[in-house]
């Protein structure tokens, strides 16, 4: 990366970015493994991801209280200084959209399942602001949002899946995309592994080779979330104008 490059990164993260955020500040850690159980085997190719844990009524009460410790604070603080219309990309039953809600956001949410539509509704979020659909094929156009963010979820894709959803967010968003997954507490690319869900446990630089191939620039963050074979990361994303 050159240094005039950086200097752009630097403004770009400060403008949406407090100094807690920037300087690597990091919270006291409790690890949480709810939706990790145990390791399985890894695969070098991915056909399909699960889905039907998206319609599991168990999995919908998980979402409710998974990332109170860590990311759903991270969030806030990433998205706090950002104005405009934002969309939470598989915002699952709207715990996300209900949180930063408190701030003076149009905040917009899609998911591929309606039970977690169905649920983030009965929390009392306008139905005109949720979308059941594939995040692989989202249905707005072209930057239809200034901001967007996911959380726990692109892991669960398929490279390809990856790939296309971050190809979504390149068009639909006009600004930055805020992306937080785990990544391999060993460095290494450990492949994908099935725990309570499939996913992949991969490197930094195995990420950053999916988002850079989107993406001119780059930013990763430390996250506070960890268990105990991953570490979270969040990967803010930056379009440039064209």
């Amino acid at each position: 990366m050159t240094e005039k490059t950086q200097g752009i990164l630097s403004q770009l993260v400060k403008q949406v970015c407090p100094p807690i955020i920037l300087s690597g500040a990091k919270m006291l850690v409790e690890s949480h493994t709810i939706l990790r159980s145990s390791i399985g085997n890894s695969s070098e190719s991915v056909v399909e991801q699960d889905l039907d844990v998206y319609w599991d009524a168990e999995m919908a009460q998980v979402l409710e209280t998974w990332g109170e410790k860590n990311v759903w604070k991270e969030i806030q603080l990433l998205i706090v200084n950002c104005q405009g219309k934002v969309l939470d990309v598989a915002c699952g039953t709207g715990k996300t959209m209900d949180i930063i809600s408190k701030f003076p956001l149009d905040v917009h949410g899609c998911d591929i399942s309606d039970l977690f539509i169905g649920k983030a509704i009965e929390r009392g979020i306008q139905q005109d602001h949720l979308t059941i659909c594939d995040a692989t094929k989202m249905p707005y156009e072209n930057n239809s949002f200034d901001y967007a963010y996911s959380i726990g979820s692109l892991e669960h894709f398929t490279e390809e899946g990856i790939t296309l959803l971050l190809h979504e967010c390149h068009r639909a968003v006009r600004k930055i995309s805020f992306h937080m997954i785990p990544v391999s507490h060993s460095g290494k690319d450990e492949g994908w592994l099935k725990t309570y869900q499939s996913f992949h446990n991969n490197s930094v630089s195995w990420w950053l080779e999916k988002y850079q191939s989107v993406y001119k620039t780059v930013c990763v963050l430390d996250s506070t979330w960890e268990d105990e074979i991953s570490v979270g990361k969040w990967f803010v994303c930056i379009k440039h104008e064209e």
